[in-house]
């Protein structure tokens, strides 16, 4: 537990470095995320389907590339990273699965005839875009909503980490994410 405290305090610091301008804050900041960054695009690819294009390594890449990149950010702490991390990986896959399906419909690729294995595939991208969809709607209404499904659903953090980082406590956190789920279904699904 004390180490866990120790890196989160040192990456809270690196953070605030970074934010100031510190370049050199962001390299010593990759060897403390990288494992938990690689853990939450796991958690992610978990869902994908097996002969997917984008590697778990390859996401946690472009993901931290990505993150690297924003420097208008106001960092707050790690838990605020990794929330905008499961944001960023999260953007990687709805865009991978629109373009896959744009490819799918015409695009530059050559027609071919589809194999079972790949149907399935492409119901599971559909099926991304559908949610992602649905969270832009749920955004709109309610945005903490939208932001706690994201970090629950595709950060893969506990209720007391969401409550965390919405500086909500665990009980309101939980009520808002039964009624987010339930939202989300009726959205997706089209039931009333």
């Amino acid at each position: 537990m004390t180490q866990f405290l120790t890196s989160t305090h040192q990456i809270t610091q690196l953070l605030f470095r970074w934010r100031e301008g510190d370049r050199q804050a962001l390299d010593d900041l990759l060897p403390l995320v990288y494992n938990e960054l690689h853990r939450l695009a796991g958690y992610y690819m978990r869902g994908e389907r097996p002969s997917h294009t984008l590697q778990t390594s390859a996401l946690v890449n472009e993901a931290y590339l990505r993150l690297a990149g924003a420097e208008h950010i106001q960092w707050q702490n790690r838990a605020h990273f990794f929330a905008i991390a499961a944001q960023v990986m999260r953007r990687i896959l709805v865009d991978h699965a629109r373009r896959r399906d744009k490819q799918k419909r015409g695009g530059a690729v050559q027609k071919v005839e589809l194999d079972e294995a790949m149907l399935v595939s492409e119901q599971r991208a559909a099926e991304v875009v559908a949610l992602d969809d649905a969270l832009k709607s749920l955004a709109e209404i309610d945005p903490r909503k939208s932001q706690l499904v994201e970090l629950r659903f595709f950060g893969g953090m506990s209720i007391e980490e969401t409550a965390e980082v919405l500086q909500a406590s665990p009980g309101t956190v939980m009520r808002d994410w039964t009624l987010a789920k339930a939202w989300l279904l009726r959205e997706i699904t089209g039931d009333s």
